[in-house]
C-alpha cells in the first residue's frame, strides 16, 4: 500500500459565464504566478463533448478498442485518458487528488464546487451575477465594479489588471488553503 502523504495547495475557483474572460485570466494569472516562484496546475471544466485525441493515432485506437485507460507519455507530457461509458459529474474534490502537489491550483469552470472562488463578470456580456446567492465568491474580478447590480463585500478587483489579482491572491492565501491526501 502507498504511504499517504498530506498535501496542502492553495485552491481558488474561477466563476463566470462563456464570454466573461475567465480562460484569459487563469492564463495571466499561471504566468504571474510562475513569475512570483509558485508552481501551478489547473482544472479546467468543458461543458461540451471534447476529445484530446483524434482519430489514427494509437491512443485513439486502444480508447476506441475498449480500454478503460489510456496514459500516453513522453519526455516533455503525460496524458491520461479515462473512458466512461455514462456520462460522469466529476467533483473538484474528486479531481484534486489527481494532481501532483503544487501551491496553487486554479479551478475554472466548475460554479457549483464548494471551494473559494472569484467571480468574472463584465456587464457588457449581459449575464447575472452570481455573488448573492454564492458565499463560496470572496472577490470579483471585473472591468466595471460600478455597474455591479448588488452591493457586496467582497473584493472587487480589476480584471485587467492580473498582476493585482495575484497580489490579493498571495496576500489572502490563508483563505484559500486546500489540504487532501495524495499517494506517494
Amino acid at each position: 500500500m502507498a504511504e499517504e502523504q498530506r498535501a496542502t495547495a492553495h485552491v481558488v475557483g474561477f466563476a463566470g459565464y462563456s464570454g466573461s474572460g475567465k480562460t484569459t485570466l487563469v492564463e495571466q494569472l499561471v504566468g504571474h504566478l510562475r513569475i512570483a516562484g509558485k508552481t501551478v496546475s489547473v482544472i479546467k471544466h468543458a461543458h461540451h463533448q471534447f476529445d484530446i485525441d483524434y482519430p489514427g493515432k494509437d491512443s485513439w485506437r486502444h480508447r476506441k478498442a475498449g480500454a478503460h485507460e489510456v496514459l500516453v507519455a513522453s519526455s516533455h507530457l503525460v496524458a491520461l485518458q479515462r473512458e466512461s461509458p455514462e456520462p460522469v459529474e466529476h467533483t473538484v474534490s474528486e479531481l484534486l487528488p489527481m494532481l501532483q502537489a503544487v501551491d496553487w491550483v486554479l479551478v475554472e469552470g466548475f460554479k457549483d464546487a464548494q471551494i473559494p472562488k472569484i467571480e468574472v463578470w463584465r456587464p457588457a456580456a449581459g449575464k447575472p451575477v452570481r455573488y448573492p446567492a454564492d458565499f463560496q465568491i470572496l472577490a470579483i474580478a471585473t472591468d466595471e465594479p460600478s455597474q455591479l447590480p448588488v452591493p457586496t463585500a467582497a473584493a472587487l478587483l480589476d480584471i485587467n489588471r492580473p498582476d493585482t489579482v495575484v497580489d490579493w491572491l498571495l496576500s489572502n492565501e490563508s483563505l484559500f488553503a486546500f489540504a487532501h491526501e495524495q499517494a506517494r
